[in-house]
């Protein structure tokens, strides 16, 4: 697997790619898949990676204890920039094996990946 690697101070983002990450859901890989996008971004774009949850970045603090420990996590923003990589350097500062989707759903879209409608309730 080919990996980009941002460095912020003490931490090493990684990041996967949208082909990466495809091949982890098609090898059944066991893996923690979170939306963290705002939820006006999910407004706009009403759409989910499958098998992905949401958290809500504003609420980081709520639900950081909830996330598995014992698997990888990839969080993906709108376009993976800040969102996606702040959630994912405070995961990997929680001691978790995260990285963040390149691109975020606007490339993993743009690709052609399967996406799923969020329920009106969400």
């Amino acid at each position: 697997m080919t990996t980009t690697s941002t460095t912020t101070p003490n931490i090493t983002l990684r990041a996967i790619s949208v082909g990466e990450l495809s091949a982890m859901q098609s090898s059944r890989q066991a893996f923690t898949l979170l939306d963290v996008r705002r939820a006006s971004a999910r407004a706009q774009t009403p759409q989910q990676i499958a098998g992905a949850v949401w958290l809500d970045p504003a609420l980081w603090l709520d639900w950081k204890d909830n996330v598995r420990k014992d698997r990888p996590v990839v969080v993906y923003c709108a376009k993976g920039h800040e969102i996606g990589q702040a959630m994912c350097a405070t995961l990997n500062g929680l001691g978790l094996d995260a990285q963040f989707l390149e691109g975020g759903l606007v490339d993993w879209m743009a690709q052609g990946q399967t996406t799923a409608a969020l329920e009106p309730n969400e």
